[in-house]
């Protein structure tokens, strides 16, 4: 598996197959490289595919340390991107998803070489989700961390961050996944800061002119629809598109791939 250091020392590794134009896929809050591994996979014929573990999970490292979590800049996230990029010979598409299309976002608003963006239900504060600001998320969240309460970390972002209900928080804990989600517990941190309120593109974000395409699925939670409805309003050069089948905030991974082949493909 390809590897690359980021400016901090962090080591990147990501997964390469496919030939063609370069697209590299985002995952968001309790994701690794596997999470986008469906859609790739849909788009590897015509295009080469990057999937990196963005820092802190999967086979990547994290240069920062658990009790420095509460200093996370999501620079040191762009510069990870920024590597990868430069690593590929300098510029890609890129595909967010969740808070890893708003990382992407806040990428090419700091310059990062990207050619265009797709955004699979960015959780910006707009339209049904305008009114979700918890209260200090991130500074709760790394304080957790920094005292080794990873299992109460991962409890307080799914709860708050992300807003599920208790009872399926519980059924959570009781599976098999839990230790994996407390092993990647701070990043939970890195995720809530991107979400940190206000929560809304900034001015930068606005004035981008880089072909935006956001996507979302009517079959999805209501308040991440309405949001990715609203946000090319905001955006200078963005459209929305809906795909069936993505139910519970789910990439539908053929519907996917096929509007993004057709955004990509676009003249």
């Amino acid at each position: 598996m390809p590897t690359v250091t980021s400016a901090d020392g962090t080591v990147i590794a990501y997964h390469r197959a496919g030939t063609g134009p370069a697209i590299v896929f985002l995952p968001g809050a309790f994701n690794d490289s596997t999470t986008c591994a469906p859609l790739a996979e849909q788009l590897r014929d015509r295009y080469t595919v990057l999937r990196p573990d963005r820092r802190g999970r999967g086979d990547s490292t994290d240069a920062i340390a658990p009790e420095d979590a509460a200093h996370y800049d999501i620079c040191r996230e762009i510069e990870d991107l920024d590597a990868v990029l430069a690593d590929i010979g300098g510029s890609a598409a890129v595909f967010g998803f969740s808070s890893g299309a708003i990382l992407a976002l806040r990428a090419a608003a700091a310059g990062s070489r990207i050619t265009r963006l797709a955004l699979y239900e960015p959780p910006f504060a707009l339209a049904g989700l305008a009114d979700h600001a918890p209260h200090r998320l991130p500074e709760r969240l790394a304080e957790l961390i920094a005292r080794g309460e990873r299992g109460a970390a991962v409890e307080l972002m799914q709860r708050e961050g992300i807003g599920l209900p208790t009872e399926l928080i519980e059924q959570v804990k009781l599976s098999p996944i839990w230790p994996q989600l407390e092993a990647i517990a701070q990043t939970v941190v890195y995720d809530a800061t991107i979400c940190r309120p206000p929560n809304v593109p900034t001015p930068e974000m606005t004035r981008l002119d880089i072909p935006t395409l956001v996507i979302s699925s009517p079959d999805s939670w209501p308040g991440v629809r309405s949001a990715s409805e609203a946000l090319p309003a905001h955006l200078a050069n963005a459209r929305y598109i809906g795909v069936p089948g993505g139910a519970d905030h789910g990439i539908p991974a053929e519907a996917t791939a096929k509007v993004l082949d057709a955004f990509l493909g676009e003249d």
